[in-house]
């Protein structure tokens, strides 16, 4: 069965409201949650960002819930300390942690002040950075010079069973890339026959483990207030690579944005004030084979969301 999950968007909400939020949405029957892990958000509106691994730990231990975090290790974060954060929290909550790893946006990544690498060579320093991780979840002693370096790094707290290492795609040629290494896959809604290009790619690459969607949506008991809210707070997001990837501050990504129609809008985030059209959408993907569906409201202000899909959209799913 299909588990139905909350994503905890730090860009646009308080940690502390964050937290509030995820113990609502496991009392409301969601099933699992997952996080982002930015510095920066996408908007000024968005305004927040805060640190996904300490938040993590609070989320872990305040629920009974499976998680997951999508980052991004190489440059922002060094390999060895990824593994470290992993493996800890895996050690902590066994069986309830996954991670998904992706090549990052310059908009977190500028500011170790380093230079933003092509995409070519940001998805070989990720591919020697899962090496490097999965080394050190293994118990190995490990060193490596390379696009990273490593020095005699060895974790001595691991989990007993190192979790999932999920690789974040969007195209279909990096979900084919990832198909080699990962253990399993995650991407966000799109027409169907573009993710189905997808999970045909990763499973004919030989890819394995669940698969993952993360779905942007805006609900509102009234269509012209989903509308407002997905535009006020997710035009800035309509821009597919290399853009998304290259900005490098919340600044620029209002400045590009401003003149944004809602039809742009409206081709990213599944806007509705039925929740009949939200069942629709989410029984499509259901059909596609995703195995975790990870629902992320748009909007800053999530407990009317939570509760209306935990009492009128989960059930529906569930009992298709």
């Amino acid at each position: 069965m299909t588990v139905f999950a909350l994503h905890a968007s730090h860009e646009q909400i308080h940690p502390g409201r964050l937290l509030e939020t995820v113990v609502h949405a496991e009392r409301a029957g969601f099933d699992a949650a997952m996080c982002s892990d930015h510095f920066s958000p996408w908007s000024a509106r968005q305004g927040h960002s805060g640190y996904a691994w300490s938040w993590l730990g609070a989320a872990l231990q305040a629920t009974g819930l499976p998680f997951g975090v999508v980052t991004a290790p190489g440059q922002r974060y060094h390999p060895a300390i990824v593994a470290q954060k992993i493996g800890t929290l895996a050690a902590m909550y066994p069986g309830r942690f996954w991670a998904a790893l992706g090549t990052g946006e310059a908009s977190n990544e500028h500011i170790t002040g380093d230079g933003w690498p092509r995409k070519d060579v940001r998805a070989a320093r990720l591919r020697e950075c899962v090496d490097v991780i999965r080394a050190l979840l293994a118990g190995e002693e490990v060193s490596h010079d390379g696009l990273v370096r490593v020095d005699r790094a060895r974790l001595w707290t691991r989990p007993e069973q190192p979790p999932a290492l999920v690789g974040a795609a969007v195209s279909v040629a990096t979900a084919r890339w990832c198909g080699e290494w990962a253990d399993g896959l995650i991407t966000v809604n799109a027409p169907a026959a573009h993710l189905r290009r997808m999970i045909d790619a990763y499973r004919g690459a030989g890819g394995r483990g669940p698969l993952h969607l993360q779905v942007h949506l805006s609900w509102a008991p009234d269509q012209a207030e989903a509308e407002a809210l997905a535009y006020d707070q997710w035009r800035s997001n309509v821009f597919a690579p290399p853009v998304c990837w290259d900005l490098e501050t919340a600044e620029l990504f209002d400045a590009v944005s401003e003149q944004v129609p809602m039809e742009r809008v409206t081709s990213v985030v599944n806007v509705s004030a039925d929740l009949g059209r939200h069942v629709g959408w989410l029984a499509e993907y259901v059909e596609l084979g995703f195995d975790q569906i990870a629902l992320h409201h748009v909007g800053q202000e999530q407990r009317a969301f939570v509760d209306a899909f935990g009492a009128e959209v989960l059930p529906r799913l569930r009992e298709a």
